[in-house]
């Protein structure tokens, strides 16, 4: 009887495919790797093989340089790619430009690794697609029912509302480099933002990357561009560190935003001392998570990262047998 461990299996390198010889995200290098998404927890340089979504391979390279991996391949989503006896297809995971699931399957066994996903629409990239398998592998970094996460559009509009309200004081919004920055951008046009954003330095490669890809952000031009009392009214994207470095100093009276899943907790808020919290995750919350899982239903259920018990619990509770899988080196920052 072939079992799914016989197919993938956690090492300290990350989940390994045995009948393929291949990880999928692994956090140190090997010879042959799957990447699910861009954000640096996930894909890592230093591999001989990658294969991955064109977008995530093109994001790798803006990071990492072109020589990041010894080869590259490129897979459309539902593409089936053969690894020796293992079939690899990649279908949309709705975390960010290009991420990923990787449905792995072998002898009649199928199992679904979604890497970071959230249910939610987003503007910026392809939405999740459930697949139907024998084990679902899932992350679960807000797996507890206190994290039910607002619509982001309503966020967008308290943003507005303050920036209306406070015309004399800038906006700086926190969001992660790949992915968030690129989705708050565009939450603020479809909100009918047409002005110019100021962005932070960190941002602009990955934002012409975005735009290269087809994703439309309007106006955009560097925080630099202004002398400090111009930027009254204006909205600013910079990275989340930028919200307590000198560098916001620039600009009048700076209002500080912060774009994250955290920003529901309000001690995380205040520690950063945050003064608009945005609560704009692009993971799944614990709604996301258990109506997945409800509605593949697969024969097992794995957990990555996050929080393991909870979603383990109420999987067993729904007659799902569940295992926390306990993988190092996938962190909870600043990509939520």
């Amino acid at each position: 009887m072939i079992r799914p461990q016989d197919l993938l299996c956690p090492k300290p390198e990350g989940l390994y495919c045995a009948p393929g010889d291949f990880y999928i995200d692994p956090v140190q290098p090997v010879a042959r790797a799957v990447i699910t998404h861009g954000h640096s927890d996930h894909a890592r340089s230093g591999h001989g093989a990658v294969l991955a979504t064109h977008e995530t391979l093109d994001i790798m390279g803006e990071r990492y340089g072109l020589g990041f991996a010894e080869a590259m391949q490129a897979a459309a989503y539902g593409e089936a790619v053969a690894r020796d006896e293992v079939e690899v297809v990649l279908v949309p995971a709705g975390h960010v430009l290009g991420s990923a699931q990787a449905v792995v399957r072998w002898k009649g066994l199928t199992m679904v690794v979604s890497g970071d996903y959230k249910r939610r629409r987003d503007p910026t990239c392809r939405p999740f697609e459930p697949v139907p398998c024998d084990v679902f592998i899932s992350e679960a970094t807000f797996g507890l029912p206190v994290f039910r996460h607002p619509d982001d559009r309503g966020e967008i509009a308290r943003l507005l509302r303050s920036v209306a309200q406070f015309p004399e004081r800038s906006h700086i919004v926190g969001a992660y480099a790949l992915g968030k920055a690129q989705r708050v951008i565009r939450l603020l046009r479809e909100a009918g933002w047409d002005k110019t954003i100021y962005v932070h330095g960190a941002l602009e490669r990955l934002n012409a990357l975005y735009q290269k890809h087809g994703v439309d952000l309007g106006p955009l031009e560097p925080a630099t561009t202004k002398a400090k009392q111009d930027f009254a009214g204006c909205i600013i994207v910079a990275p989340p560190s930028a919200l307590q470095d000198r560098w916001s100093r620039r600009f009048p009276d700076p209002v500080g935003a912060f774009a994250s899943g955290w920003m529901q907790v309000r001690a995380r808020a205040r520690q950063r001392g945050v003064e608009l919290p945005l609560v704009i995750s692009d993971h799944a919350d614990w709604d996301e998570l258990t109506t997945t899982i409800d509605e593949i239903r697969p024969g097992e259920l794995w957990i990555t990262h996050g929080r393991e018990e909870a979603l383990a619990r109420w999987a067993e509770l729904h007659g799902i047998p569940a295992r926390a899988l306990a993988l190092v080196g996938y962190e909870e920052e600043d990509d939520d």
